[in-house]
């Protein structure tokens, strides 16, 4: 997510020629447990999750492409939650920045951007209606896979359930389907085979008070070169 130098993205695309596929609903991480590796997400959706002992789960955040996983400065990190693929994923080794200044200010602003998404999360559970939450994720979401140029016009791929919608959102599947159900009615989305076009994104962020964007701080910046992954 930030302008790199030369050197930085050879090193982007020599971790790129090493990445390998993960099966969706696979770990990438998994909570409690050390960190061998942070990764960077080339492709496809993932999702840091805590699952209760009665079964009952919520995920914390999003990951999409370009996004990293487990990248901490401290020494002998262990997961706080874990990180699922929440569809078939392509995912590399962080390349080391030690000696790119500029690769390790673009860890910087992704982690910035990873806290902000956090406190914006907090807000949702904490003091919106069920129906602000859900839109006001999905603009979240839009907003950063435009930063990774993975948006056509007002639409863009959504491969989440309405249940994992909900998981995320503190609701159930019956409330998550009767607010999207309201919102197609009045035209505020269409959200049809996991993909949703937003047809007027500036009434919409003005009907849920979003006068502020999580991203907005980064929208400036070129989103981080990653390298084609192998097929």
């Amino acid at each position: 997510m930030s302008s790199l130098d030369d050197r930085s993205k050879v090193a982007i695309v020599e971790a790129a020629s090493l990445s390998y596929p993960v099966g969706a609903r696979r770990e990438l991480q998994t909570e409690g447990q050390a960190i061998r590796s942070p990764l960077l997400l080339l492709n496809g959706w993932a999702a840091r999750v805590r699952v209760l002992h009665d079964g009952r789960r919520q995920f914390i955040s999003f990951v999409l492409p370009g996004d990293i996983m487990g990248h901490y400065t401290y020494p002998d990190p262990v997961a706080t939650s874990t990180v699922v693929a929440l569809t078939d994923v392509q995912v590399c080794p962080l390349p080391d920045s030690t000696e790119l200044p500029d690769l390790e200010r673009a860890y910087s602003i992704s982690g910035a951007l990873d806290e902000a998404c956090l406190v914006a999360q907090i807000i949702r559970l904490g003091r919106f209606t069920a129906r602000e939450r859900i839109l006001d994720l999905i603009i979240e979401l839009f907003e950063r896979l435009s930063l990774a140029g993975l948006v056509e016009g007002n639409s863009f791929a959504f491969p989440l359930t309405q249940e994992i919608t909900a998981d995320a959102l503190g609701l159930t599947s019956v409330h998550v389907n009767r607010m999207v159900q309201q919102s197609r009615r009045i035209g505020e989305l269409c959200w049809i085979a996991g993909q949703i076009t937003l047809p007027d994104l500036p009434s919409l962020r003005s009907a849920i008070d979003r006068s502020t964007t999580t991203v907005r701080p980064w929208s400036a910046l070129p989103p981080m070169p990653v390298a084609p992954s192998r097929n």
